[in-house]
């Protein structure tokens, strides 16, 4: 008489489906962590961009003046691609009374999102 093995069942325990199951979920928290991060990023390149515009725009500005601005702070807004952004310029002396030094900053939110300084000097 031969006898007979029980079989085995197949499959998968529920633990071992537990255990998966939470290390895919680690995997996708981990991959929406790095999406949000990249998008957040792309933000702020695409912010820094529009700032540097409006910056340079308000030293040109100060250049086709042909005339050296005041000394002293300023401060006006800059529309860039719907966005609406602070632009603070400080002018000041330096010891060559034919130059001054314009510091330029762009603000978002009070967040200084880019700086540019540069020396200006007499036309003529």
């Amino acid at each position: 008489m031969k006898r007979r093995i029980a079989a085995r069942p197949r499959g998968f325990t529920l633990i071992e489906v537990l255990v998966a199951l939470g290390i895919v979920a680690i995997a996708l928290g981990a991959g929406i962590q790095a999406t949000a991060a990249l998008g957040r990023n792309a933000q702020r390149q695409s912010d820094v961009l529009l700032a540097q515009l409006c910056a340079e725009n308000e030293l040109i500005k100060l250049r086709l003046a042909r005339q050296l601005p005041g000394v002293g702070d300023s401060g006006t807004e800059c529309q860039q691609a719907g966005l609406t952004l602070q632009v603070q310029d400080a002018v000041r002396p330096t010891p060559n009374p034919n130059f001054l030094r314009v510091d330029t900053r762009v603000f978002k939110d009070d967040e200084v999102l880019f700086h540019i300084t540069t020396v200006m000097g007499r036309n003529g």
